[in-house]
């Protein structure tokens, strides 16, 4: 089959479980909110922003790269600014047809100014409902712990999670820099959500070997795993892994960027799939990675040879590892599988260049 353009990707119905609100802004919208806050920026345009905060380039660890979420957390401590960004986000995401996303971010990192967390949550789920009245998408929300601040404060989202459930939010998250921050250390967090049936995804793997994966998964209880690039490097935990249907929140692009992996060419996620792994795409950060969903589904493409009955797995893998009850995952299992069906049909019949 011919190589796939980006802007027929882009036609493709899809998903994104792993992306980060404060750092999925537009760069327009980072400038105007900066100017209207007082907020001083290191440049003006947004070409010169994109150079000074390094948006898109290889910073060579996580650590580097999420410095720049200093600047755009510093802009989002008002409601009207997280209502901008949420419903910015998800019109966006709408644009190349992601059909159901679920947005992450912790919001004890927008109280700067006093906002209570409960508003804090109730302007984003604003946000994310009224894109989906406009846009016709779905999109949930995933509260965030932050592993290298302190236990209490991710047993306090891990409330926040438990009052909200049910009411827009799907699940709890360990993010922030990973090495020499075991999830472990949160485990007050993870049992409240946990007994009170709640979905779970860990950033695991990426700065961190597969002892981070594995207590996520044994000791946290993740349902799901954020990364996970390095699970290559336990062949009897990968196994379980592929076993057990855990789904893989691949971000290949911001990978590359933290370092985890050298390039897109030499990333794991081949490896994932060919065993047999639930491996989902995803963007991680659309303005610091400077991605969409469908640049990542190219890239796999044109990259690491996925196909487009490949590309159609990896996209139902989307659906099926969503934080959804299983009879709403199906109403989109079936609408999805048609839709993509139908594509294939159309790629058949058109000729070869």
């Amino acid at each position: 089959m011919a190589t796939l353009s980006l802007a027929l990707i882009e036609k493709l119905p899809k998903t994104d479980l792993h992306v980060h609100l404060d750092g999925s802004m537009r760069i327009t919208t980072l400038i105007e909110l900066a100017k209207a806050q007082g907020v001083p920026l290191p440049a003006d345009t947004p070409e010169e922003l994109k150079q000074a905060m390094g948006l898109g380039r290889n910073t060579g660890s996580l650590v580097e790269y999420l410095k720049a979420f200093d600047l755009t957390l510093q802009v989002l401590q008002d409601e009207e600014s997280l209502y901008r960004v949420a419903y910015e986000l998800a019109a966006d995401a709408a644009a190349e047809n992601v059909r159901y996303m679920e947005v992450r971010y912790a919001p004890m990192l927008h109280t700067r100014r006093k906002l209570k967390l409960t508003k804090v949550v109730e302007t984003v789920l604003r946000g994310l409902h009224d894109a989906q009245t406009d846009h016709n998408i779905e999109s949930s929300l995933i509260v965030c712990g932050i592993r290298n601040i302190s236990p209490e404060s991710s047993l306090r989202m891990a409330e926040l999670v438990v009052a909200y459930k049910n009411r827009g939010v799907v699940g709890f998250d360990l993010a922030g820099a990973e090495y020499d921050h075991p999830p472990k250390a949160h485990s007050e967090a993870f049992a409240l959500v946990r007994q009170n049936n709640i979905n779970v995804t860990i950033h695991a793997g990426e700065a961190y070997g597969p002892a981070s994966i594995a207590q996520a998964l044994h000791v946290c209880g993740a349902h799901r795993i954020g990364h996970g690039c390095r699970l290559r490097e336990d062949g009897d935990l990968l196994r379980y892994v592929v076993d057990h249907r855990i789904p893989l929140e691949c971000c290949p692009s911001s990978n590359v960027q933290t370092g985890a992996v050298p390039s897109i060419a030499e990333h794991p996620l081949r490896l994932y799939f060919n065993l047999g792994a639930r491996i989902t795409i995803n963007t991680d950060n659309r303005l610091i990675t400077d991605t969409t969903v469908s640049k990542e589904l190219h890239h796999i493409h044109t990259e690491l040879d996925f196909d487009f009955t490949e590309l159609r797995q990896v996209i139902l893998n989307g659906f099926k590892s969503a934080f959804l009850p299983y009879h709403e995952k199906r109403r989109f299992m079936r609408a999805i599988s048609t839709e993509l069906d139908e594509f294939a049909k159309q790629l058949a019949a058109t000729p070869a260049a």
